[in-house]
């Protein structure tokens, strides 16, 4: 690979730079409550999630065309209302709550970090969920993107070569100008293979407490921290 000045940052998002799993399983608890339901939020959470990348895998392998993540969650959703036998059938409360992939919270350290990095590079998403998920989740916590890219500029899904490729095209620039960004070592194998630096952060709890996967860095990642602004720290920002 050439020796390229890095230009962006390009990160996951979805347990990289926001807590889904603490924001998606806090609305449900809350929910539950105002209705008395009897449901374990993380655990409603922890089921949805579970879902996601068996959603995506008929898109990946050519065998249906692409579809927003909003509308794979949604179809998610309603197995997991079936599965917990909650009783909600209204089409907008539904709605309601399939959005709140779009409202979730980042980790502490992410918008003191991501602030600090645009300050010096491009900043963008490389994220699987669809632009207006992505823009919507932006003004809701304050992420200060410079671009949204992934999925559907893409038309596909990670770890899809197309997906990184797009990214890096519509940015103007070579991989080797982008750092991949990702609390997960399969996300950033895939964008290493093709050019891109990689820097993995450390996201110990993304899955709870007894989180069994990406508990450390994999392989020799070029940036290797415990945080957004450790990031910050190491790039000079």
């Amino acid at each position: 690979m050439a020796d390229h000045e890095v230009k962006a940052l390009v990160f996951d998002v979805f347990g990289t730079v926001v807590d889904w799993r603490t924001s998606v399983g806090r609305e449900v608890d809350e929910l539950a409550a105002a209705r008395g339901w009897s449901v374990d939020g993380a655990a409603f959470a922890d089921r949805w999630r579970a879902l996601y990348q068996p959603s995506m895998r008929p898109v990946r392998r050519g065998e249906a065309p692409y579809r927003r993540l909003d509308d794979l969650h949604r179809e998610s959703l309603k197995t997991v209302l079936d599965e917990f036998e909650i009783p909600m059938d209204d089409p907008d409360e539904i709605e309601h709550l399939n959005r709140v992939w779009h409202r979730l919270t980042p980790w502490p350290d992410s918008i003191p970090g991501l602030e600090r990095l645009k300050r010096k590079f491009i900043l963008a998403t490389m994220s699987n969920g669809n632009v207006s998920l992505m823009v919507n989740m932006a003004k809701h916590a304050g992420l200060p993107w410079d671009m949204i890219l992934g999925s559907e500029p893409a038309q596909n899904y990670k770890p899809k070569s197309v997906v990184y490729l797009t990214g890096a095209d519509w940015l103007g620039l070579e991989p080797g100008e982008i750092i991949m960004t990702a609390a997960h070592n399969h996300d950033l194998e895939a964008a290493r293979r093709l050019g891109f630096r990689t820097a993995f952060i450390l996201r110990p709890t993304e899955y709870g407490p007894n989180q069994d996967k990406d508990t450390a860095a994999e392989s020799d990642w070029d940036y290797i921290v415990d945080s957004m602004e450790e990031l910050a720290d190491r790039l000079g920002a």
